[in-house]
């Protein structure tokens, strides 16, 4: 992967696609099957995130790739870019999280209920997400992910 200019759109578009799809599926699950919340309060919070996600899409893009970054200095390992994703995914989303489940009426307990939850699945998800943007970016051609024909 090369490092990218400071904007480009395809990148943009790319990471808001899938900041915005992976965010509303995993956010509902979580927050119906483990938080407790019901499906209006998530629904609500899942619309609310839909802005908020386009807002925030390629600033994590840009800080992603700067964890990925430095976590290459540490070890080339495929095991080093997963750690990498999940800490990128876990500092960068949960306090954002936080704040959307807060302007929804999440009571304090759902609140750290959900970040709590959203912070041990993220083991995983930062890791899914991460494979799923890199996905996406080549969906969407972003140059250096994607091989030309």
């Amino acid at each position: 992967m090369r490092p990218r200019a400071p904007f480009c759109i395809r990148h943009a578009a790319a990471d808001t696609f899938a900041m915005v799809v992976f965010c509303f599926i995993s956010g509902m699950i979580i927050e119906i099957f483990i938080s407790g919340m019901t499906f209006e309060q998530s629904l609500a919070s899942r619309t609310l995130s839909i802005p908020v996600n386009i807002a925030i899409a390629w600033p994590y893009g840009v800080f992603r790739d700067f964890v990925l970054r430095q976590g290459r200095r540490l070890s080339l390992s495929g095991a080093m870019k997963s750690v990498s994703d999940l800490l990128a995914y876990v500092l960068f989303q949960s306090p954002v999280y936080a704040g959307i489940l807060l302007a929804v009426g999440a009571s304090t307990d759902q609140i750290m209920t959900a970040v709590a939850s959203n912070a041990v699945i993220s083991c995983g998800m930062g890791v899914l997400y991460g494979y799923f943007l890199d996905l996406c970016r080549k969906w969407f051609r972003v140059p250096g992910y994607y091989q030309r024909a």
